[in-house]
């Protein structure tokens, strides 16, 4: 397997990064996406892919370095996502690890998520990953 930083304007952001991602986020078109892309780089959000020996995207992580007063400095997970074809095969395990390194690199305190409360099969898998439930996440739709 192998795991690759995109950088913005990298052409596999929507050609291999955004049909994987398409799978955890059906809401997105690629002009959304692109859209997104486009502002949320300024606030740190990057993506990184994982690619099987085919050379297939069948994994893909959004993440960002956050600093604020509850944890000081963490890498905040936006998306992971493994492809349907691609589950149970290690690619969501090396994607975190991946990430990790980021965060320790980062001088990073934590890694940390959000999950929705109905992706059962992700909480157990994070829970293999030696990852805690430490908080819930509040939300109260606007408009």
């Amino acid at each position: 397997m192998k795991i690759i930083d995109l950088e913005p304007g990298d052409p596999r952001l929507t050609a291999d990064l955004l049909p994987v991602l398409l799978e955890l986020r059906p809401h997105l078109t690629e002009d959304l996406f692109l859209r997104i892309l486009t502002e949320a780089h300024g606030q740190g959000l990057r993506f990184t892919a994982a690619y099987d020996a085919d050379g297939r995207c069948v994994g893909a992580a959004g993440w960002r370095i956050v600093v604020n007063t509850a944890s000081v400095r963490s890498l905040y997970v936006d998306d992971l996502v493994t492809a349907a074809a691609a589950r149970s095969t290690g690619v969501g395990h090396e994607l975190l690890a991946h990430l990790e390194q980021h965060a320790l690199a980062a001088g990073c305190t934590a890694l940390t998520l959000e999950s929705g409360t109905q992706r059962t099969d992700a909480h157990r898998f994070y829970f293999r990953e030696r990852m805690a439930v430490t908080a819930f996440s509040f939300e109260k739709p606007l408009g």
